[in-house]
């Protein structure tokens, strides 16, 4: 397993926005997968949930949404 956290996001996505600026801002390493660029992404994101951001973290938590928001 990763020692960072993978994210599942959408090029164009508030919510994933916020989550990289925030993230940028704090200097939090991710690995990030854009489902709108890779069926074969999507399908592996929709496993876990149906709105992005989904964020894997190292310890297996699944977490939908960043700090109340979806996209």
């Amino acid at each position: 397993m990763a020692d960072i956290p993978v994210v599942y996001t959408l090029t164009v996505c508030p919510a994933c926005d916020a989550l990289r600026a925030s993230w940028k801002r704090q200097g939090i390493e991710y690995q990030e997968i854009r489902v709108d660029q890779s069926q074969d992404d999507l399908d592996t994101a929709l496993d876990y949930a149906d709105t992005v951001p989904i964020i894997i973290h190292p310890d297996g938590r699944v977490e939908v949404g960043f700090e109340g928001m979806t996209g």
